[in-house]
């Protein structure tokens, strides 16, 4: 029976800039009341939103990048940075 007494509680590691990770096997339930569940030991969970696989992340946040354009391609500071650090 899920949550009895003698379960060990789930762990859940949370990542400052990516998805929340559940020891699972797990079931969620979504905003409009339908359940989905994975028996894998461990399952990310999407936190951005911008996941086609949403509510499992599929790394869809890395796209974007801080300081960039929307296109996910560096901004120009970023690139000057790598030049300069190959001389």
């Amino acid at each position: 029976m899920p949550n009895s007494p003698s379960d060990a509680p789930r762990r859940i590691t949370v990542q400052r800039r990516g998805p929340l990770l559940v020891e699972g096997p797990v079931e969620v339930e979504l905003e409009d009341g339908t359940t989905v569940s994975s028996d894998r030991f461990r399952v990310a969970l999407c936190t951005c939103r911008r996941s086609r696989r949403y509510p499992w992340c599929d790394t869809s946040h890395r796209a974007r990048t801080t300081g960039g354009d929307d296109s996910g391609r560096p901004s120009d500071g970023a690139s000057r940075r790598s030049r300069d650090s190959r001389q």
